[in-house]
């Protein structure tokens, strides 16, 4: 009963205004025709997504070598970015000093 009620309330649902529930309905007991298909919309591009995550990526780069060189390695907050600090650690691991 409740299902032929549903089809009828589909079948009086004005033609200019369907969703995709109601056109699942509609195809339902049709089976012969073809599956209603779902069209996907993309709210954010692909290469904007690709642009966040890169920008997530360098900020959490960053942030874990501030944490790592202040907090843990006892140093200035402000030295982790600067170039000598990076010359002073490669030289280190080079031998070179």
């Amino acid at each position: 009963m409740t299902k032929e009620l549903n089809r009828r309330v589909v079948e009086q649902a004005s033609p200019a205004k369907k969703t995709r529930r109601s056109l699942k309905e509609v195809s339902e007991p049709n089976m012969d025709q073809q599956p209603t298909r779902w069209v996907r919309l993309r709210l954010i591009p692909i290469w904007l997504r690709i642009i966040v995550v890169i920008l997530i990526f360098g900020i959490a780069t960053i942030a874990g070598l501030i944490v790592g060189y202040s907090i843990i390695g006892d140093g200035a907050t402000s030295d982790v970015l600067k170039g000598d600090t990076w010359q002073h650690l490669l030289n280190i691991i080079n031998g070179k000093e």
